[in-house]
């Protein structure tokens, strides 16, 4: 049985592919990567995922504006990313979210392009895929205060706690991981993967970063979604085809692509 994995969260526009970028997609294929979703989040990325959305059948996009950018974005950048959520291939509306570790956005804008890119995903009718680091309380809030349940979408790559990953459940949520849980030390997103509702379960890279063991260190690609995929079927205590099987049904009901094979 030939085992077909779902990357739910990459950045194959990202630099750090511009010397080898088809070379990566051949190598995602052949570990059995038949979907991947491409995040667009600034000025520069948006476009090239378009552009790779457009070019391959199996990549989908997904289009915002990232929490560690929101001093940059202007109205226009809204109104860009409405009009680019009408496109066949865009998915969703992200990474969208807040980010307290990178100090290059004061809290009160990106809360302020955070609400207004979960009302335009609630307009255009598309889930969201949120990107929280070291902000738990504030998105969970927000999500609340907006009513992001109406929509759902991704926490991407998780590193919450069961509490934080339980409410985000009860708000129609995947609960999404990447290579943190294949680490040796990653108790608390091993622990919390080991509880998620096998029906809310997806597995990302994250590439370029977060490279799974035993590649750590190193640049992270798609096809390193293979060693996230075993790490998830141990913990849950099932086969990888099994695994693959459950998160790319997830995937593509998440994403509203359920009948395109590719």
């Amino acid at each position: 049985m030939d085992i077909m994995l779902f990357d739910t969260h990459t950045h194959l526009d990202a630099r750090q592919f511009d010397e080898d970028r088809e070379q990566v997609i051949d190598r995602a294929r052949a570990a059995g990567v038949s979907l991947m979703v491409n995040i667009g989040c600034d000025r520069r990325s948006i476009p090239l995922t378009i552009e790779l959305a457009e070019r391959y059948p199996f990549i989908y996009a997904a289009v915002g504006w990232h929490p560690v950018d929101s001093i940059d974005m202007k109205p226009e950048d809204l109104e860009w990313i409405e009009r680019l959520s009408s496109h066949n291939k865009v998915v969703a509306i992200g990474e969208i979210g807040l980010d307290y570790h990178w100090d290059t956005s004061p809290k009160d804008v990106q809360h302020r392009v955070f609400r207004e890119q979960i009302r335009l995903a609630k307009k255009v009718k598309k889930p969201i895929v949120i990107h929280n680091r070291d902000a738990h309380e504030d998105v969970i809030r927000i999500l609340k205060e907006e009513d992001a349940k109406e929509i759902g979408g991704v926490m991407h790559c998780f590193s919450g706690s069961w509490d934080t990953a339980k409410q985000c459940l009860d708000m129609n949520f995947y609960i999404s991981f990447g290579g943190p849980v294949t680490y040796k030390n990653a108790r608390v997103p091993k622990e919390v993967l080991e509880r998620v509702p096998m029906d809310r379960l997806l597995i990302e890279t994250d590439s370029p970063y977060l490279t799974p063991h035993p590649n750590r260190g190193k640049r992270n690609e798609s096809a390193y979604v293979a060693f996230v995929a075993a790490a998830a079927a141990e913990i849950k205590g099932i086969s990888v085809e099994e695994l693959a099987q459950i998160t790319m049904k997830n995937g593509k009901n998440c994403f509203g692509i359920e009948g395109k094979s590719v």
